[in-house]
């Protein structure tokens, strides 16, 4: 095997022009789900990657409807000696507003310094293409693959894949896999490789009060009735302690500690908390006692007032007792907490909390669980194994504060773990004017990728 992996690395490095030439034909592609007139580019972007797909090798490519934008799906393998690996990744893209903030024109692709600059580059299409020329370099040096590969790309991951989850649940034949991979994900700090093996989920909810049937004059009114805003201030105070830990009964009740392997772990990390607090610009960090910024943003859960507002809003003063007060809010939970549990807890407070004189509404939103991956599984020990190989030093083990949908989706429908295995740096502005990829990253991520399939085959 470990002939046929120099043969891999050689057949990456002899087509880098190749490659590269290829990667800009695709990041040309303004694949942008969330605007309406580029429905035909995304619908190119995924034609161009279903193509790009059979001269790979994959000879069964197709693209999957959906009622809004297609999935490609494409199989190589079936040999049940062999673990089978689901890749998936999206090949949409963010709008590139503000445009005028863009040093190139965002797709004309552009390489300065071994840095491609694009929308898409980071952000998926780049990882993208990384995982498929992996797997054409073992197919064209070796003839075969060390695993089964099933690719399962999306084309509405930026618009919150409204169709994903029905694709999944009618294709979970030719999905059943030994676990899956995701590169959309940073490196950690500093160009550190890093495997993310947990995420935090999300329960949502939208917070109403209503007060008197209007608006009411504050000078006439102004002490005689409870005033909505009011109301709702003390409701959202109520939700932590001066400490910052939510206060909410039965919000930990799920919470698994961290281990003491993982804070030491978090801990050796390097983190400036000073240049932390500085970059974000607030007079002090703040959060729940006890716990490392780390550790609070990775692996604790929270509540966060997203917005809130009432009454007068314009120019110069109306001085009025508002008639309402409305709020949104989201919980990040972590791994074991059920959204549905959580938000009736949460909602259970806010009624006990309620002040008399006002009434209350709760509407649930979007909740999704979290997910984690453990630490001794198979394909985590692969992927610690394939930097090692390229990178030539340990990875970091993290975990991310915000949520991938699909991810819970393949736990949920496919009972199928996922490894996070991205080459991404966190400030390539993804989402952002100015988006790009160091060329030294998408290189060694392609190797690595090639090595992952290579030890998830010996597990």
């Amino acid at each position: 095997m470990s002939d046929s992996i120099a043969s891999v690395v050689s057949y990456l490095e002899s087509h880098d022009a190749q490659y590269l030439e290829e990667l800009i034909d695709f990041l040309k592609i303004p694949s942008i789900s969330a605007l309406s007139p580029h429905q035909g580019d995304v619908r190119q972007a995924a034609e161009w990657l279903q193509e790009r797909l059979k001269r790979a090798g994959l000879d069964d490519a197709r693209l999957v409807e959906t009622p809004g934008h297609p999935v490609v799906l494409a199989h190589y393998g079936h040999d049940p000696r062999k673990p089978t690996v689901v890749v998936y990744g999206h090949y949409d893209v963010q709008p590139v507003d503000p445009e005028a903030l863009w040093r190139h024109p965002p797709f004309e692709p552009t390489i300065e310094n071994d840095i491609i600059y694009a929308r898409g580059a980071s952000d998926d299409k780049g990882q993208v293409y990384m995982q498929l020329i992996a797997a054409e370099a073992w197919i064209r040096a070796t003839g075969d693959l060390p695993v089964n590969l099933v690719f399962f790309v999306e084309g509405e991951e930026e618009i919150g894949s409204p169709h994903l989850r029905a694709v999944i649940e009618s294709h979970q034949a030719e999905l059943q896999a030994n676990f899956a991979v995701i590169s959309d994900t940073p490196m950690y700090q500093g160009n550190i490789p890093a495997i993310c093996y947990g995420l935090r989920g999300l329960a949502a909810l939208d917070v109403r009060i209503d007060g008197p049937f209007q608006d009411l004059h504050s000078g006439v009114y102004g002490g005689a009735v409870m005033n909505p805003a009011h109301a709702l201030a003390g409701l959202i105070q109520s939700l932590h302690t001066p400490d910052g830990r939510v206060a909410v009964e039965g919000f930990y009740d799920d919470v698994a500690p961290l281990t003491a392997t993982e804070r030491d772990a978090f801990a050796r990390l390097p983190f400036d908390e000073e240049a932390y607090r500085e970059a974000l610009g607030v007079p002090q960090l703040f959060g729940e006692a006890g716990y490392t910024p780390l550790e609070r943003t990775w692996a604790r859960p929270t509540i966060e007032v997203n917005g809130m507002w009432s009454g007068f809003l314009g120019e110069g003063r109306k001085t009025i007792i508002p008639s309402s007060a409305f709020a949104k809010l989201t919980c990040r939970l972590v791994p074991y907490q059920d959204p549905d549990k959580v938000l009736d807890q949460v909602i259970a407070h806010l009624h006990r909390h309620l002040p008399p004189g006002v009434r209350l509404t709760v509407t649930r939103g979007d909740s999704a669980p979290g997910s984690l991956t453990p630490l001794d599984h198979p394909a985590v020990k692969a992927a610690e194994q394939a930097i090692q190989a390229v990178f030539q030093q340990d990875p970091a083990y993290i975990r991310m504060g915000g949520s991938i949908p699909v991810v819970v989706d393949f736990q949920d429908v496919l009972q199928m773990p996922t490894v996070l295995l991205g080459f991404a740096l966190p400030d390539e502005n993804f989402h952002a004017p100015n988006e790009h990829f160091h060329l030294r990253n998408f290189r060694a991520g392609a190797k690595t990728i090639a090595h992952f399939w290579r030890f998830a085959s010996e597990k």
